[in-house]
């Protein structure tokens, strides 16, 4: 919530507090008033109706509003400069805010969200990416498999995170304009790419959380200054 409020791209209409959680807000009603967002104290359970998930709403929410993001095409992409990550059929709210939240925190130079089965970037999103959400470089498409089309198109490599590939996330040479595409959370990817990579594990285990996955991936482009 304080990082949504201190974010002058996001407009934050109103905030809901519970009763109950008042006194432990003080840091939010005061950034609120000073920005004269009005604030409201509301019963505990008007706030879990608005926020979708009152066992980790904290007792806050926020009503925003959130600006169309941007359709992706070759000259929106001509202004993106580092990597680009591309979700392939991702349904969980929570992995997409997730992932926003680590392609802000490293720099990522655009998510491409397609509008065929992702979730829009709706309030399950904003939670999970606790206010981040709102100023991640989005780019909208139509399928996964458009937005691969128009990056091969403008000259970016693919690359496609799968486990047991035979390239490897640490060695792997990465192009200087490159798109990493994270699959579903059942299926995977549906897309073709120009090269599988995957992430070295031990103790048998065979994949990660999609979330993890694009933290991990974004971890090692960063150490590397890729990003």
């Amino acid at each position: 919530m304080l990082e949504a409020l201190r974010d002058p791209a996001v407009v934050v209409d109103e905030v809901l507090i519970a009763r109950r959680g008042a006194g432990l807000m003080a840091d939010v009603v005061s950034l609120a008033e000073s920005q004269g967002v009005a604030v409201r104290r509301v019963a505990p359970e008007k706030v879990g109706r608005v926020s979708g998930d009152p066992r980790n709403d904290q007792g806050v929410v926020a009503y925003v509003m959130a600006a169309d993001a941007p359709e992706l095409s070759a000259s929106s992409l001509a202004a993106v400069s580092g990597v680009v990550l591309v979700l392939d059929g991702l349904t969980n709210p929570g992995n997409v805010g997730m992932i926003l939240r680590t392609a802000v925190a490293f720099g990522v130079g655009a998510v491409v969200l397609p509008r065929v089965g992702s979730p829009d970037l709706g309030p399950a999103v904003v939670r999970a990416s606790s206010g981040v959400a709102l100023r991640a470089p989005v780019l909208r498409c139509a399928t996964a498999a458009d937005g691969v089309a128009l990056l091969r198109a403008g000259g970016w490599r693919v690359y496609g995170l799968a486990a047991g590939a035979a390239a490897s996330l640490w060695s792997v040479e990465v192009a200087e304009r490159a798109a990493f595409v994270l699959g579903s959370e059942t299926h995977g990817l549906s897309v073709e790419v120009d090269e599988l990579v995957s992430i070295p594990m031990a103790h048998g285990v065979e994949s990660l959380n999609v979330a993890v996955t694009a933290g991990v991936v974004c971890a090692e482009l960063a150490r590397r200054s890729v990003l």
